[in-house]
């Protein structure tokens, strides 16, 4: 529902237009899906014209390709590659530059972005997602200068969902299909009797956006519609997981043989951890260039499934690949909850459907459950 009582509106589809101009209008550089590269990724949006109408995506774990809908649907599809993280924590960002000058050498820190974003098309998994990330950059003792300049004063329209995935699994872990808390705005798309969003507001400025648009209260048949797009994509979810209990499952098994049957098909090429829009792992890189009158410090991406990434001092902690996998998805679904009280899976399903051989997270934790309670039955 909305953090503030302001009734839902009814926005026609051919004012869309008018949303995306009145955030370029506000200041804001708007960011949102459009079709490139065979899949539905996240680019400048300018205009909603290059929002992928009448595109859908089918997925399944290790697969995943576009697909014409019958109609016209705007956002007719559930996630892409991309999440909105590669926005607010990029895959690479400069930290700050040095120049040696007569008196020694001076840093300068890097600039915040000239324009705060706008997000555009939020699934609730990826706003939870979001929130997640901002209890790891701005939740602690310490906050990241560069999430922090590009989080605050970000507007989020979100989009409770009206399609699921084949990998999605949000109802599992009670993020989605509808949007929780922390959006500036929120469409839900209704296709029939007419094609047509029923907005709601979730803050001030939202609000403000809004008032400034052609759009009308929306009836209580046309909030009705809303909703009932929201329950149908609530029971069309493509996995499921079994939540109860399964941090102490997972942290009392770390030496459980699934670990190494897993190894035997990942690959550790950190596809999962690169579409995850939860994960955090990065690495700093200082550079210079020949003269010695410059420097840069750099951060990019990295991965717990890297070899590297755990070394320590003459040697990498986790050296195999069953090892990784552990340390990935028992951080991800059991200790990510002692760090920040929270799971670290949001239920999207990108590392489902971008694994090459095909990885279920869902899965995986499922053998592992049914493994263990049949040990139990067997044990006198």
């Amino acid at each position: 529902m909305s953090e503030i009582a302001d009734p839902p509106r009814r926005l026609e589809r051919a004012h869309l237009e008018d949303l995306v101009a009145a955030l370029w209008a506000a200041g804001y550089r708007v960011v949102g899906p459009v079709r490139g590269d065979d899949a539905i990724v996240l680019d400048e949006l300018r205009s909603a014209s290059a929002l992928p109408v009448g595109w859908t995506e089918e997925q399944d774990a290790g697969t995943y390709r576009l697909a014409r809908r019958a109609d016209e649907a705007v956002f007719g599809f559930a996630t892409g590659p991309h999440s909105f993280k590669r926005y607010l924590f990029p895959p690479e960002a400069r930290l700050w530059r040095a120049k040696r000058s007569a008196e020694g050498f001076s840093v300068e820190p890097e600039p915040a972005p000239e324009q705060p974003l706008a997000l555009f098309g939020v699934r609730g998994c990826d706003l939870a997602a979001i929130q997640i990330q901002d209890r790891v950059f701005l939740g602690g003792p310490e906050r990241d200068p560069v999430y922090a300049s590009r989080r605050e004063g970000a507007f989020v329209i979100a989009v409770h969902c009206g399609v699921a995935g084949g990998t999605c699994f949000c109802v599992s872990m009670d993020t989605g299909p509808r949007a929780g808390p922390g959006f500036d705005l929120a469409l839900t798309e209704v296709l029939e009797p007419e094609h047509h969003f029923v907005v709601e507001v979730g803050s001030e400025r939202g609000a403000e956006l809004l008032a400034g648009l052609p759009c009308a209260p929306a009836s209580e048949p046309e909030r009705a519609a809303a909703e009932a797009v929201v329950a149908a994509t609530a029971a069309s979810m493509g996995r499921s997981l079994e939540t109860a209990g399964l941090p102490r499952l997972l942290l009392d098994n770390l030496e459980h043989p699934q670990w190494e049957e897993v190894a035997t098909r990942c690959l550790s090429c950190a596809n999962c951890t690169m579409v995850c829009p939860t994960c955090f792992c990065s690495s700093v890189e200082d550079t210079s260039d020949l003269s010695g009158e410059h420097a840069e410090r750099w951060r990019r991406w990295d991965s717990c499934f890297t070899l590297g990434h755990s070394y320590l001092h003459g040697g990498s902690v986790r050296t195999s690949t069953g090892a990784r996998y552990r340390q990935w998805i028992t951080h991800k679904l059991a200790t990510w909850w002692e760090q920040f009280d929270t799971s670290g899976c949001v239920g999207c399903g990108r590392c489902i459907t971008w694994c090459p051989p095909g990885i279920d997270i869902t899965a995986e934790a499922s053998a592992l459950r049914a493994s263990v309670a049949a040990s139990q039955e067997e044990s006198p």
